[in-house]
């Protein structure tokens, strides 16, 4: 197995060049640096990166114009061809697989364990979208007795790809494949506490032939590049992932130019056990959604929901194995949860603790720093809790898990829809019948049943009520990337009203 220092001697070459010259937007296939800057810095040790090139409003528009004067080739371009285009992309990603993998690690702090396989994801991406492009224009014919009617789609145009700093470099190949494979042109404004592996990713795609201007990439502050851009006329639609509050904001600033948008945003996910189910496989499945990707994920179970008939000894079993975690380093391959993204989002992670101890609520584990360097907490797991309080109402996204009990199949429903929240729920049962009563019951656009989250492409992936609006997925990616048109064709002479005849 590959160690720490052969991990950081191999990662050294890559932030060299990034050092030398900086992290800069990429503009119609050429770099452009413009005027001001900001930096990047890692949350291992809040060692500088590199600066990166502030992309701003008179920038965003340039990459808009790119985009939208590279749009009529793009979309006239072959499905087969722009297949071919979208698979070398992959094979360059899988190519370039390790040094995504580092960058991403140390930008973001997130454990080479998961990141080692997060270009590969993001090859995987794709492909799938690529193998779609040739029928992603495919209609329908919908005869009636007088017409035929024959249905088309057109990619949209110009779009706004925004994406987190949670898992960038997977999560921008996720919104961007789908909008390539249909004929979209791209500008990408990544989250600025992670750039590195943005910038990576649209070298790779220019280097596999993608045509100047079709992907575009500005580096800059929500406030300002990200404001532009959900403003910009030439912007046909907006793809977000994030936060719930910036996802309102995107819809008022881009309500002017009647901006279709799809919304990725937050979550308070409930993980519900009943006492009746796979006690070990359920621990397992709980630990793992709410702890791995250092807790900053949307689809983490955060809420515990636990049978009280079982509540204590699984919470036993539970605190055991959360205060077994190894914290560390992210290069280390044993760490299992690395330094959270920024000092801004420890201090909010850990302020939820105090939160939860006013609350009322039982810290039975975690809760502390790690270390004196860098933005590492201790797992937290709080037992205890009430429905009502903060730390099992609000966001937290971070290695932290609230554990409600609950006596009745009703009452864990009522605590688990609860939330404004609705993007995933997990029902750990072995009895069938409660399984459907339960899921067909629960507010939420994905449910596993005795799983934990485990995506299969073609599915619709999205969540309902403030966790956000549409699907990506299979078909579901294309319906946001595309608009539907109907001819209809008379075939004969069907009866016409006349009117002042």
């Amino acid at each position: 197995m590959t160690d720490l220092a052969t991990h950081q001697a191999r990662l050294e070459p890559h932030l060299a060049r990034f050092r030398s010259g900086g992290i800069l937007n990429l503009i119609a296939g050429q770099d452009v640096a413009g005027d001001e800057w900001f930096e990047t810095r890692s949350p291992v040790d809040e060692s500088l990166i590199a600066k990166v090139a502030l992309g701003d409003a008179a920038t965003i528009d340039q990459a808009a114009r790119a985009a939208k004067a590279a749009f009529p080739a793009w979309a006239a371009l072959g499905g087969e061809a722009r297949k071919a285009i979208l698979h070398r992309i992959a094979d360059l990603i899988e190519a370039r697989a390790e040094e995504i993998a580092l960058c991403e690690c140390w930008d973001t702090g997130q454990a080479w364990r998961f990141m080692s396989k997060a270009a590969l994801r993001g090859a995987e991406n794709f492909r799938f979208f690529a193998d779609l492009a040739p029928q992603a224009r495919d209609g329908q014919s919908l005869p009636t007795p007088t017409h035929m009617n024959i249905t088309t789609r057109k990619p949209i145009g110009p779009v706004g790809v925004i994406t987190p700093w949670n898992t960038p470099f997977m999560l921008s190949t996720w919104k961007i494949a789908p909008a390539l494979a249909a004929g979209c042109t791209v500008v990408h404004k990544p989250a600025e506490f992670s750039p590195l592996t943005a910038r990576l990713l649209a070298e790779i795609c220019h280097e596999a032939g993608l045509p100047a201007g079709v992907l575009n990439l500005v580096n800059g502050m929500g406030e300002d590049a990200g404001r532009a851009l959900t403003m910009h006329p030439d912007i046909k639609a907006i793809a977000f992932v994030g936060e719930t509050r910036t996802g309102s904001m995107i819809m008022k600033q881009g309500a002017d130019t009647l901006k279709r948008v799809h919304f990725e945003l937050g979550g308070k996910n409930p993980v519900v056990v009943f006492a009746d189910a796979d006690l070990e496989r359920a621990l397992d499945a709980v630990i793992f959604m709410i702890y791995s990707l250092n807790g900053e994920r949307c689809t983490s179970s955060s809420r515990l929901l636990v049978q009280d008939s079982i509540a204590d000894r699984f919470n036993a079993m539970l605190a055991a194995r959360v205060k077994a975690i190894r914290v560390g380093h992210p290069l280390d391959p044993a760490t299992e949860v690395g330094p959270l993204i920024h000092k801004t989002h420890f201090d909010k992670v850990t302020g939820y603790v105090e939160i939860g101890r006013k609350d009322g609520a039982t810290l039975a584990a975690g809760g502390t720093r790690v270390g004196q360097a860098g933005w590492y907490v201790a797992p937290t797991l709080f037992t205890g809790a009430q429905s009502h309080m903060r730390i099992a109402q609000e966001e937290v996204f971070g290695p932290f898990l609230t554990s409600i009990p609950f006596a009745t199949e009703a009452e864990a429903l009522k605590i688990a829809n609860d939330v404004a929240y609705g993007l995933t729920g997990y029902v750990w049962t072995n009895d069938l019948t409660r399984a459907l009563r339960f899921s067909d019951g629960l507010e939420a656009g994905m449910i596993w049943v005795n799983s934990e989250s485990v995506r299969h492409l073609p599915t619709p992936f999205g969540g309902v009520k403030a966790s956000g609006i549409g699907r990506d997925g299979g078909d579901w990616s294309f319906e946001f990337y595309m608009e539907t048109k109907n001819t209809a064709f008379a075939l004969g002479d069907h009866k016409i009203q006349r009117l002042g005849a």
